[in-house]
């Protein structure tokens, strides 16, 4: 496995989760399983066990030299981890930051090399190299161009996209810094260049094009980056590579996101005591002082942007006041002016004894929103997988969802699902508006209040429902067995 991300020592988004979830599956099912990543220096080093220096001189081709690097290993929470560490005037891991630098595209572009020299250097040929997203996109262009011609002929490679907005669109500068200096063949449509930009190359198109296999994060995403503007400009190529694309629905960890064990909460719940679930909710309000009164309290968590729908989770907050809620959010946003505008609504609501804005981010804080709440809003532009909806089904929380990608997978309506009542879970809409989600927001409230044993049915009926990584994880054994014995 490599990824620019494994929970819970490197964590931005769902990326960092799927790779320690899914690697935990494939060992549990008796496969042997290595990650490789870069070593930041922001890295949760207390989450990683009996780290040590496993190679002191590893030499990787960066232009027309080559960068030292050291590389370590250690266990995180029983997955074996190697970690990259390059000692280089660029300083490419030492940022104090995952993602977001001026250079992103030479920092993944080097480990990806990093990467294969390790393996290269070290004899590992396995079986399976699965990469992630665009940072790890130039691995199987390397090992097919480059690395099986100096006898890593055995690997072949799954490449999982989990989200299509960003894809590494990059210059020419990436091909000489990593080796491939056929500038004419990469800079060609079948290859490495991108489709709106034909000075530019396309690290994540690369991946495609070069792997043996592609995944989506789910079932529903799949089929949008094919048919709709999701593909964000890849259509062509994926179209091309339709036979070796599939979609597999991410799962979730169920020892982390488990209410009967969960050490986060004020006492445990599960299907046989829900009614503890309520103790939560008290504590939920004790947290973030609000009143203690006989209303549903919603919530929202997750990141701040463009794609998780800021117009609608503002209306949400307003309507939800309104209409007899309480409202939590927790959240940060990347974008400045994203978080300005919750910061003003942070400063609005203040003395609202009904509403908390919790601006940041807080893994163990989550867990009691996730227990204490009775509903969760996922209103997404569009959604690759999406995790919290899944939690909150674990939960009891009851989720209403637009209607896109992964949220289609896992959500089916109380009213409108083809689905036998036990199989309903939440609420969902499809308009991207205002009116869309007040038509589900209404209905979920209309029923915790008129038929609470209606609503108590959607929870159970959303606990019982197996989003584990039990079944991803043997879609994914049969992936690597097709393209094993291609």
């Amino acid at each position: 496995m490599i990824a620019s991300e494994c929970a819970p020592v490197a964590k931005v988004g769902g990326l960092g989760d799927v790779v320690f979830g899914l690697c935990r599956e494939l060992e549990i099912r008796g496969n042997s399983v290595e990650i490789i990543l870069p070593k930041y220096d922001c890295l949760r080093y207390g989450e990683i066990f009996g780290l040590e220096l496993t190679l002191k001189d590893l030499w990787v081709p960066w232009y027309d030299r080559s960068v030292h690097c050291s590389v370590y290993f250690g266990f995180v929470h029983g997955r074996k981890c190697f970690f990259i560490d390059p000692h280089s005037e660029q300083n490419f891991f030492n940022r104090r930051a995952f993602y977001g630098q001026g250079d992103d595209d030479q920092r993944f572009a080097f480990f990806n090399r990093a990467a294969l020299e390790f393996m290269l250097q070290t004899g590992k040929h396995p079986d399976i190299i699965h990469c992630h997203d665009w940072q790890t996109g130039l691995v199987p262009v390397l090992l097919y161009e480059i690395y099986q011609q100096l006898g890593m002929t055995r690997p072949r490679v799954c490449y999982t996209l989990h989200n299509l907005a960003h894809q590494g669109v990059t210059k020419e500068h990436i091909l000489r810094a990593t080796g491939l200096n056929r500038h004419a063949y990469y800079y060609h449509q079948d290859r490495l260049q991108d489709g709106a930009n034909r000075g530019a190359i396309n690290v994540m198109k690369g991946g495609i094009v070069y792997s043996n296999f592609v995944t989506t994060v789910s079932p529903r995403y799949a089929w949008e980056i094919m048919h709709t503007e999701q593909s964000c400009g890849l259509g062509h190529t994926l179209h091309v590579h339709r036979q070796k694309i599939g979609g597999i629905l991410n799962g979730l960890d169920y020892e982390v996101w488990n209410p009967e064990t969960d050490r986060h909460l004020p006492g445990p719940y599960g299907l046989a005591t829900l009614d503890q679930k309520y103790a939560t909710k008290q504590a939920l309000r004790q947290r973030f002082w609000l009143r203690d009164v006989f209303k549903p309290i919603v919530c929202f968590i997750g990141r701040l942007d463009h794609q998780k729908g800021v117009p609608l989770i503002t209306h949400a907050i307003e309507y939800c006041l309104r209409h007899g809620c309480q409202f939590v959010l927790l959240g940060t946003s990347p974008d400045s002016k994203v978080a300005q505008h919750f910061q003003g609504l942070k400063q609005r609501y203040n003395d609202n004894p009904d509403c908390h804005l919790e601006l940041g981010f807080n893994e163990e804080l989550s867990h009691l929103i996730y227990a204490g709440s009775d509903l969760i809003i996922v209103p997404s532009l569009f959604e690759p997988c999406g995790l919290t909806q899944l939690i909150g089904l674990r939960y009891g929380t009851v989720p209403i969802v637009r209607a896109t990608g992964g949220l289609i997978d896992t959500v089916f309506d109380a009213n409108h699902a083809n689905k036998p009542y036990a199989e309903r879970t939440g609420f969902v809409f499809n308009d991207f508006n205002a009116p869309g989600i007040e038509s589900a927001l209404g209905r979920a409230i209309g029923l915790w209040y008129n038929f609470p044993q209606h609503f108590r049915e959607l929870m159970i009926n959303g606990m019982r429902s197996d989003f584990s990584w039990n079944h991803p994880g043997q879609n994914y054994l049969n992936v690597y067995a097709h393209i094993r014995a291609k």
